[in-house]
């Protein structure tokens, strides 16, 4: 029981939070709400047993990609006008999609109530369960074919972003950690001797 109010409690804070991501004007207020998402479904990985997921999910989008968005949000320069404007343009196709991922989520809450119709409230796993492990086991064993395909795309993305940021572009200033080790005193300062002026 104890079990079922938490889970409610933190989806609701949740959903709520995520409400807060899309209608929030401030691009930084957006980002903080969905920040405060991430956390509600780590939570919600607890609750479902799996401390492994919900120590990634902290980890790496609240303190990696987040912080990352973050930053960028903060750099930049958001024109607010401009994403208003394009909003009431693309809202017929939002709303389509939102319909359509709305449909699907119910079909498959739906089929899943079926299927598991025997089955009432949660059950905890046995002792000695660690998700860690059968996670892993699942990954290297049944999926290792796509999980070998996913390493191979990030690996290409990241040679992609290498090069396109070491590229030659015109009037780009880089560093030439060779030339700064090299550098001596005397190339950079220059003694002059001047006459001392009397003050008239």
């Amino acid at each position: 029981m104890l079990h079922s109010i938490l889970f409610y409690v933190f989806a609701a804070i949740m959903f709520g939070a995520a409400l807060g991501v899309v209608f929030s004007r401030n691009p930084i207020h957006a980002v903080m709400f969905l920040v405060f998402t991430f956390f509600n479904a780590a939570v919600l990985w607890l609750l479902a047993e799996a401390e492994f997921l919900a120590i990634v999910l902290v980890l790496v989008y609240v303190g990696a990609v987040m912080v990352l968005f973050l930053f960028v949000v903060m750099m930049l320069e958001v024109d607010i006008e401009a994403a208003k404007r394009g909003f009431t343009r693309y809202a017929p196709l939002g709303i389509g999609l939102a319909l359509v991922m709305a449909i699907e989520l119910i079909n498959v809450i739906w089929l899943r109530g079926r299927i598991d119709a025997e089955t009432t409230g949660f059950v905890p796993n046995p002792e000695g369960y660690s998700n860690t492990e059968a996670l892993g086991a699942v990954l290297y064993t049944e999926h290792v074919y796509a999980f070998e395909i996913a390493a191979v795309i990030l690996l290409l993305a990241i040679i992609a972003a290498i090069t396109l940021t070491m590229r030659r572009r015109p009037g780009l200033k880089v560093q030439d950690i060779s030339k700064q080790v090299a550098v001596r005193a005397k190339d950079r300062i220059r003694v002059v001797s001047m006459d001392a002026e009397k003050k008239q």
